[in-house]
């Protein structure tokens, strides 16, 4: 299996470079992407080809159920480098319908340290008791609940001091929430955005859902 892939590699590789001479080394140049990627890892929603990008063109971290934590320093860490040393300027946080790690935040099963990692969907999933329980079935619960953790994503990268400090420089860095359709190839925009100088931090998860 692992001979496969590098011949797969291998093949690509020789097409890209018949298709176009210099892309590797443009590439190996410089690394100037637009957008900063906070996605599921999800082998079905990889960022560059649900987005139409050729790599470069997107900076990505990927966790499960593209979850903001708060302590989570791998994130941070990458949301700091696109920030203050990529300069990138659009911020997705990127969740998608189907979502496995969001069925296992609403199953009364056991799933090992993945309970500790899916803990904030839960609590979303409390929070919003009543509006999920106004959807026709489980499957439309679950999605509008990976709907609603992008959407808190996204409050929680703006609530970072990273983000903070950016925009007191006066960095123009908006941060938008997606969320992809597997059965369709989809992107939909949650209407989330949010900017410079439309941030409140006293606003609460439900607010901005809203």
């Amino acid at each position: 299996m692992l001979n496969d892939l590098l011949a797969r590699n291998v093949a690509w590789s020789k097409q890209r470079h018949d298709e176009e001479p210099d892309y590797f080394t443009r590439l190996a140049a410089l690394q100037a992407p637009e957008f900063f990627w906070i996605g599921c890892s999800d082998s079905r929603v990889p960022a560059n080809v649900v987005a139409g990008l050729d790599p470069g063109e997107v900076f990505v971290h990927r966790n499960v159920a593209n979850i903001v934590h708060s302590s989570d320093m791998n994130l941070l860490s990458a949301l700091e480098f696109a920030v203050d040393a990529l300069h990138v300027r659009e911020i997705i946080v990127c969740g998608h319908y189907g979502c496995g790690g969001v069925k296992a935040a609403t199953e009364d099963l056991p799933h090992g340290l993945a309970d500790h990692w899916l803990e904030p969907i839960r609590r979303l999933a409390r929070a919003y008791a009543v509006d999920l329980g106004r959807e026709p079935d489980l499957e439309g619960q679950r999605d509008r609940l990976a709907e609603l953790n992008v959407v808190e994503g996204v409050r929680r990268v703006c609530e970072t001091p990273i983000l903070q400090r950016a925009w007191r420089r006066g960095a123009d860095v908006r941060v938008h929430g997606l969320i992809y359709g597997l059965k369709d190839g989809r992107l939909r925009d949650l209407d989330c955005s949010i900017g410079p100088g439309h941030f409140q931090p006293t606003h609460s998860a439900e607010e901005a859902a809203q």
